[in-house]
């Protein structure tokens, strides 16, 4: 019959012609998508490999009759353990340069401890691990052992040197850091943070309050909320260690406690390790969680605020004391019914944060390894204030707010904070025991009534230390301002934006993240803004260096940052 016919068009070249149409379609998109890969100007960043390692070690020692370090109470002394104090260390390699990052659950590092540890480092692993690429920092738990400073004021509390407090420090210390030097191996690290509500509290909100108006406009709140993780995988991706730091007081056990314990921070770590380190036992398993202290100078765990214990009303909010029985009277409480129900409370928040950001962690850190470290005389630095106008540090002093202590725990005697005149009675008694302070210390520390002239006192050692170390070690984009004291909140931010702005002008820092290791290295007390030291509550009493001691720090780490960014460390001089 022939073939079949449609309009004039027989079925089998309607059939062909479709088919030649959909594969010359299929031909065209699969050439426009080839053409859209090849022009993709975003590729994906290639992942970098570090050579990682971790390690946990045991630092408790003796848990009886030592004295306790951070309320400097000479009657706190161990009477059994709470939990056991671990240190946490942390080595990053590039395959040029490494760097060390431990965290330890003691009060803070001393420069004696960091000294005996250094020279065992340099005994077994000869010049791998030195001054400039170590950073020791100190959770600051009040409820670890004492006894291992070389400074006369530490000593008087610390009942001298105590050779069954410092031995099991340094041993557990470098025991960490020999697990770590040993489990090294290829990984990946990844940056992540977020905020942290309902677990700190500004203890001196009068004295941020005295920060300039627009800078605190700036800030939703009076204290850092921010919780910084570093997450560490092997490469499959294998969780084998995480970093955190948060601005937060070590201080939910209080000064009536007798027993040694690492306090919120250390229970956040032994949380997270028994939740990585399924059915291990505390202190066991191959995943190691580092809870680092921060600029949390003015901020405290005790989220229900200070109260008069004998009237249950709130306490003055100028000098935190109490009209029946002065400022011992003001204690700050909460969040739990007692102090070992807020110390699981708030280790519990920050391990659920930490939990949470280490788990979304996705932010890659790439690049070089570095790090750069100063000695500097913080008794005699010049700073430039303005273009007209320049200050000067002083010699360590200790103002009469110091004596009255915080309301997370306040002094024995009639001191007040916010004192900005002397007492005759208790500057008799200094005079007559210790002498009196130089009229040039008095100047230099103005508005601060001093009460111990640490600087001027050298019987039988040295009070207070006068050369301090400044450190900063960066991995990739992240850099570790080690701070050798308690920076508060305002100071920490100014001090975190500086450092940034140095580092993005070099070349190989875009969008840097700036964390503030506290209490690390040496212990020099408070670093407040020099606002804030003009009210003279216990942190700008406790400033030792005078009121330009936080813009001498400032002026010190923006010149390590800048160095840094330029590639210019090696012609920093090893002192300042």
């Amino acid at each position: 019959m022939g073939d079949r016919k449609c309009c004039g068009v027989s079925a089998a070249k309607l059939i062909l012609s479709v088919l030649l149409f959909l594969v010359t379609g299929a031909c065209v998109a699969l050439i426009v998508v080839l053409v859209i890969r090849e022009t993709d100007t975003d590729p994906e960043p290639q992942s970098q490999t570090y050579l990682i390692g971790v390690g946990r070690a045991d630092c408790t020692g003796s848990a009886a009759e030592i004295p306790m370090m951070g309320y400097a109470n000479s009657q706190q002394k161990a009477a059994g353990i709470h939990t056991r104090l671990y240190s946490r260390a942390f080595i990053i390699d590039d395959g040029n340069q490494r760097v060390l990052f431990v965290t330890a659950d003691i009060g803070m590092i001393s420069q004696r401890l960091r000294l005996e540890i250094l020279k065992a480092l340099q005994e077994k692993y000869g010049d791998l691990y030195r001054q400039e690429n170590v950073v020791l920092s100190g959770t600051h738990t009040h409820c670890g052992p004492g006894g291992y400073f070389q400074y006369t004021l530490f000593m008087i509390t610390g009942n001298g040197y105590v050779k069954e407090s410092t031995e099991p420090v340094v041993n557990g210390i470098v025991k960490s850091i020999d697990i770590a030097h040993r489990n090294m191996k290829p990984g990946r690290i990844y940056v992540n943070k977020g905020n942290l509500d309902d677990s700190s509290l500004n203890r001196s909100p009068h004295s941020y309050m005295n920060n300039p108006e627009d800078e605190r406009n700036r800030f939703d709140r009076n204290t850092d909320k921010q919780v910084v993780v570093l997450k560490f995988t092997d490469l499959d991706g294998d969780g084998i260690g995480m970093i955190s730091w948060f601005a937060v007081h070590a201080v939910s056990m209080n000064y009536t406690n007798r027993m040694v314990s690492s306090d919120n921070m250390g229970y956040a770590s032994y949380l997270l390790e028994q939740d990585k380190n399924f059915g291990e036992l505390p202190g066991q398993g191959s995943f190691v969680a580092g809870f680092s202290s921060s600029n949390l100078g003015d901020v405290s765990p005790n989220t229900r605020g200070p109260h008069c214990i004998n009237t249950g009303l709130l306490c003055d909010y100028l000098n935190s004391s109490c009209p029946v029985g002065g400022t011992k009277m003001c204690k700050a409480f909460g969040p739990g019914e007692d102090m070992f129900e807020s110390t699981r409370i708030i280790g519990h928040n920050i391990f659920m944060k930490a939990k949470e950001l280490y788990a979304t962690a996705v932010n890659e850190v790439t690049g070089s390894v570095q790090f750069a470290h100063q000695w500097v005389n913080m008794t005699d630095v010049t700073v430039q204030l303005n273009d007209t106008h320049t200050g000067r540090t002083c010699k360590p002093a200790l103002g009469h707010s110091f004596a009255a202590g915080t309301t997370d725990g306040g002094g024995d005697l009639n001191f007040t904070q916010g004192a900005v005149e002397g007492d005759p009675f208790w500057d008799g008694i200094r005079d007559a025991l210790l002498g009196p302070p130089s009229n040039e210390t008095k100047e230099c520390h103005h508005p601060k009534p001093i009460l111990f002239s640490t600087g001027e006192m050298n019987w039988p050692l040295p009070w207070h230390p006068s050369i301090v170390d400044v450190q900063i070690i960066t991995i990739g984009s992240v850099a570790i301002l080690a701070i050798p004291g308690e920076m508060t909140t305002m100071a920490g931010r100014r001090l975190r934006a500086a450092v940034k702005k140095e580092l993005e002008a070099g070349e190989k820092f875009k969008n840097p993240e700036v964390v503030i290791a506290g209490l690390s290295n040496v212990y020099t007390h408070y670093i407040t803004t020099f606002e804030e030291y003009q009210i003279q509550r216990y942190e700008g009493a406790s400033t030792i260096f005078g009121p330009h001691t936080f813009s001498a720090y400032l002026q010190k780490f923006t010149n390590l940052a800048r160095a840094i960014a330029q590639e210019k460390v090696s012609e920093l001089p090893c002192r300042s």
